[in-house]
């Protein structure tokens, strides 16, 4: 099969388009012939690497892909399956074992032996990937390869930790740091979709005019106003917002300024950087919550993708490169010049 591998950590130039062996699906696994595939931060900074980082070389990025079921692995039965071949898909990245205690209580994304398709198991940066049929989603036929993939991830994240974590209510204020991310912009229409009013903290006119576009009542610049956190406070009339959406990490101060007493911070990243110093008395004096969370439970995955195929929730593409030139879409996922997902077309 025709793949994206790297050899090695490093930047760009690491990235290699070549021939590489199609995956054998393992006992309950199918073969999914990918079509999409959606591209994340995270493949970056796996690519690039970090300490302690163990990785099976040569490693292929991706946790987010579609396309067709093109195999089973015997004894598994395709009405066994609850799928045929050709069945179209979605990927669910979030690998739970199936059996430690969390799993079978229905958290598979707090497994003990938890993996995430693409980080430390290879992924959907090529023509073939074998994966677990309990991850795979069944999509209409006529449903959108590079919709799907763009989903999946970040809807399902955004979902998590919006609704199940958060338990965003409608009439709340909800406050999204940062306007272009894929699940920054899963966070806008998630929250509208509940019923909530929604600021966004974005970088420029352009990116906020598309924030608006998707659903964001307030937009506050912040190349414009650098303390955006007494903005949000005017915006509410002195009030703050109820749910802070936060996956910076290096903005904490600002969000939980920006809270009113007994609101949330709610994060699934860090893209500003992991380690960064808050003053707690925000935190014991505003009665304030930070909750963290990772994708998302089998459950909130079909929910949310559900509702993503009934057109409720509308994934927002940004480009799509051909999988051969991956290395140019990771570079421009890198520089934040995206608004929405950047997906790869696997003919």
């Amino acid at each position: 099969m025709k793949a994206v591998i790297f050899r090695q950590h490093g930047g760009p130039e690491v990235l290699e388009f070549t021939e590489f062996p199609t995956p054998e699906p393992k006992s309950g696994e199918a073969l999914i012939r990918l079509r999409a595939a959606a591209l994340n931060r995270m493949d970056v900074m796996v690519r690039n690497g970090w300490p302690g980082l163990k990785l099976e070389m040569p490693h292929i990025n991706g946790a987010d892909g579609a396309g067709e079921v093109s195999a089973f692995q015997a004894p598994l039965a395709e009405d066994e399956a609850g799928m045929k071949v050709g069945d179209h898909v979605v990927i669910n990245a979030n690998l739970g074992c199936g059996k430690c205690e969390f799993c079978l209580d229905g958290k598979d994304n707090m497994c003990r032996e938890w993996h995430l398709l693409g980080e430390t198991v290879r992924g959907t940066y090529a023509e073939y990937v074998s994966v677990p049929v309990k991850q795979l989603y069944r999509l209409p036929n006529d449903f959108d390869f590079h919709q799907a993939a763009a989903a999946a991830l970040v809807y399902q994240t955004a979902w998590h930790s919006l609704v199940k974590r958060g338990k965003l209510q409608k009439g709340e204020t909800v406050l999204v740091v940062g306007a272009g991310g894929g699940v920054n912009t899963a966070s806008v229409q998630i929250a509208k979709f509940v019923g909530a009013q929604v600021i966004v903290i974005g970088s420029g006119a352009q990116k906020l005019e598309m924030a608006q576009s998707i659903g964001a009542d307030i937009l506050i610049d912040r190349s414009q106003t650098e303390d955006w956190s007494k903005a949000v406070f005017t915006a509410t009339n002195k009030r703050g917002v109820d749910v802070v959406v936060d996956n910076v990490g290096t903005t904490f101060m600002q969000s939980l300024r920006a809270l009113r007493k007994g609101g949330r911070l709610l994060t699934v990243g860090n893209s500003g950087g992991p380690r960064f110093e808050i003053d707690n008395r925000y935190i014991f004096a505003k009665h304030l919550s930070i909750l963290g969370s990772t994708m998302s439970t089998l459950a909130d995955f079909k929910e949310v993708m559900d509702l993503v195929v009934a057109g409720k929730l509308s994934p927002i593409l940004d480009k799509a490169y051909d999988l051969k030139d991956a290395a140019g879409a990771q570079e421009r996922l890198w520089r934040n010049e995206n608004f929405g997902k950047i997906t790869l077309d696997i003919p």
